[in-house]
């Protein structure tokens, strides 16, 4: 996989190296006229190479879409995607669990240093693992650590929304009644380190959509809704799939050692229409016309179509580095915000990208990311196993060009 990867990357960077860079990064200027076909040799490289399926790529900038581009594989058991293919967006829920805690933030509702315990009270006395012993944590288990990925919590094959391997038992949302339930089993688990003294990628937004229930009296999933999906104009972004979203969910592509095809029996998820665990960090469906509203109000400072989510300030702090080089091998260049990868050198990102650009993925292979300095987004929707870490890297470099052309 890591050749065929490599290989992707080059022919994108190819591609790139015949056509220039984007014209200036001014959002009053153009994107130069050859990027567009250096997204479809991205996206068609990708099918080739049967990395993924059927794929999606939008971009806009400064309130416009100035590019969509669908490649279908047409292979047997893929399905072309239309305006109403459904995808489940896995860790891309993150952002989104993230910004409903910002709108709690500016009501006043909470400060990012309160002890999680001050809410949820079952995390008042934590523990640690340390070595082969288990000890008392040191350090209270506060609202910024949830945010930023430094808890303590990685992610457990005994909890449900971990992406299992091919070989593994699925896991549910359906073992737990509600997030109540599954945030006293985590308050029973041993961190791996005290909070705030670490970074480990794990379950902090199942905790923090609780949080979000505590801190607003309602619901998880229509909290978002009433904050962010309505307001927004996310119609199709949602916890659950009843049986006429069922229809319209992408196929998964899996190509991992000897298995090889698509199915629809590898939802992993049940997104079962009854459930109250809705998970924060995994468990949302959308499609990508969506998802490229919820880019594009942060693009915009945090409103889009004269409504307000959340103010400029708040994207500020969401993308304040917490963590620095979170992934130096797998995505140089990056340190950590709140959930959501910063671009902190952009010579080790390699693609273009400046300095300041987030974003963040979902295990499905679905990506984007966001540039408040030209107000441009990007998304990328597939569904396929396993998640290949190129990809990102690549829209970034389609969007941007050539960094050896500047």
């Amino acid at each position: 996989m890591l050749a065929t990867t490599t290989r992707l990357l080059v022919a994108v960077t190819g591609a790139l190296s015949l056509t220039g860079t984007i014209a200036a990064r001014s959002s009053e200027k153009p994107f130069d006229p050859d990027f567009a076909e250096r997204l479809t040799t991205m996206q068609e490289s990708l099918i080739e190479n049967e990395v993924t399926g059927s794929n999606i790529i939008l971009v806009g900038r400064d309130g416009e879409l100035v590019h969509r581009s669908v490649r279908n594989s047409g292979r047997q058991g893929d399905r072309d995607i239309t305006e109403e293919t459904l995808f489940p967006i896995w860790s891309m829920s993150k952002p989104i669990t993230i910004v409903a805690m910002m709108t709690l933030h500016e009501k006043g509702l909470f400060d990012w240093n309160d002890p999680v315990s001050k809410y949820i009270p079952c995390f008042a006395d934590l523990t640690v693992r340390d070595g082969d012993t288990i000890r008392p944590a040191k350090t209270p288990l506060r609202v910024i650590d949830l945010m930023t990925h430094r808890s303590g919590y990685a992610y457990y094959p005994t909890f449900p929304g971990v992406p299992p391997r091919h070989d593994q038992p699925q896991q549910s949302q359906t073992k737990f009644k509600d997030l109540q339930e599954f945030c006293e089993l985590a308050a029973d688990h041993p961190l791996e380190f005290d909070p705030g003294t670490d970074y480990v990628y794990g379950i902090n937004q199942a905790i923090l959509g609780r949080l979000v229930e505590v801190l607003s009296g309602r619901p998880f999933g229509a909290y978002l809704e009433e904050a962010i999906f309505e307001p927004l104009g996310m119609t199709d972004t949602s916890f659950v799939l009843d049986e006429e979203r069922r229809a319209r969910f992408q196929p998964l592509f899996v190509n991992i050692g000897d298995l090889k095809g698509y199915t629809n029996l590898l939802d992993e998820l049940n997104y079962d229409p009854d459930s109250r665990a809705h998970f924060g960090g995994e468990g949302l469906v959308s499609d990508p016309d969506d998802y490229a509203r919820f880019c594009e109000m942060l693009a915009n400072g945090g409103e889009l179509d004269g409504r307000r989510i959340i103010t400029p300030e708040s994207i500020e702090t969401m993308t304040t580095v917490h963590s620095e080089d979170i992934f130096p091998e797998l995505m140089p260049g990056m340190d950590m915000g709140f959930s959501v990868f910063v671009i902190a050198d952009p010579e080790r990102d390699g693609t273009n990208a400046p300095e300041g650009v987030f974003g963040w993925s979902g295990y499905h292979n679905t990506h984007f990311f966001v540039d408040p300095e030209t107000r441009t987004y990007a998304v990328f929707m597939s569904r396929s196993r396993d998640f290949n870490f190129d990809i990102p890297r690549m829209l970034r470099a389609a969007v941007y060009g050539d960094p050896s052309s500047n």
